[in-house]
């Protein structure tokens, strides 16, 4: 019984010292770990980039495949370690940092049954956001939090408005498949569509336009809503702004049990699960 009381003891005694270098930015070996993390993310994406380009892919393609696996072993270690050290480890791998973390080394792996699918290891470049704890950059945090709240109290009315776009564009590339007919290029409705799509963004490729008086009114007509079509989603999330409260200030404290961060500088306990903040 005192062998396992022991044995429990030193079992968390390494998980507080693993918590307090992997999650932890304020000490010295925490912030050493994070420097040395952010350097490896972004060898690891220049590599990937590297590899694309088939010319240094054709000298140095062995070198580049070697060191991406080098780096995808690291950093499956390490999201094993953060899994290991979470003392709610579901709550870590369901959260943000901890799906772009799985996310970051997955591709690698499925790059043995689908080969190309390596590259979409820059999904990597994510993990940056950690570089805000390292630089204590915490007030960016109140502002990301800020950000959020206001793109999920906008959702309901950013849904609308898409659901009345997509119906405006239905509408209108009918009209101009009709109006325009195949010999002009609209060569059916979803190619009317498209079109629509096009102007009405003010993206304009130029594939295919309207040849006819009437379909040149027509466009004209998509143009002028287009732009104050833009406008509208800017609105929407600008007036939520305005009734968000100021963030409190937060701190780079991460919880214990569930890997959070963000919490306030006074909080005793994580505002996501429960658990106390103090080790």
């Amino acid at each position: 019984m005192e062998k396992t009381s022991n044995f429990r003891k030193f079992f968390d005694k390494k998980r507080l010292l693993l918590h307090e270098i992997i999650f932890e930015a304020e000490t010295p070996a925490g912030k050493l770990f994070d420097v040395l993390l952010i350097i490896s993310i972004i060898l690891s994406i220049i590599i990937a980039m590297l590899d694309s380009i088939k010319n240094i892919n054709n000298v140095y393609g062995d070198y580049l495949f070697i060191l991406e696996w080098v780096f995808t072993i690291l950093f499956t270690i390490e999201y094993a370690l953060r899994i290991f050290c979470t003392g709610k480890p579901i709550l870590y791998v369901v959260s943000f940092f901890g799906i772009v973390d799985l996310l970051a080394i997955i591709p690698t792996y499925i790059s043995l049954f689908f080969p190309g699918s390596q590259f979409l290891g820059v999904v990597r470049v994510l993990r940056l956001l950690r570089i805000f704890r390292v630089l204590k950059l915490v007030q960016y945090m109140s502002e990301i939090k800020i950000l959020t709240q206001a793109l999920y109290a906008s959702r309901r009315k950013i849904e609308v408005f898409l659901y009345g776009v997509i119906t405006l564009v239905i509408i209108l590339g009918s009209l101009m498949y009709l109006i325009e007919g195949e010999e002009n290029g609209f060569t059916s409705i979803p190619r009317g569509i498209y079109w629509a799509i096009v102007t009405m963004t003010t993206v304009g490729y130029g594939d295919i336009s309207p040849k006819t008086n009437l379909g040149q009114a027509l466009a004209s007509i998509v143009m002028i809503i287009g732009y104050s079509i833009i406008a509208v989603p800017t609105g929407i999330i600008t007036a939520e702004f305005t009734h968000l409260e100021s963030a409190k200030k937060i701190t780079t404290i991460t919880c214990l049990e569930c890997s959070s961060e963000g919490h306030d500088s006074d909080a005793l306990y994580c505002k996501f699960c429960g658990s106390s903040l103090q080790i």
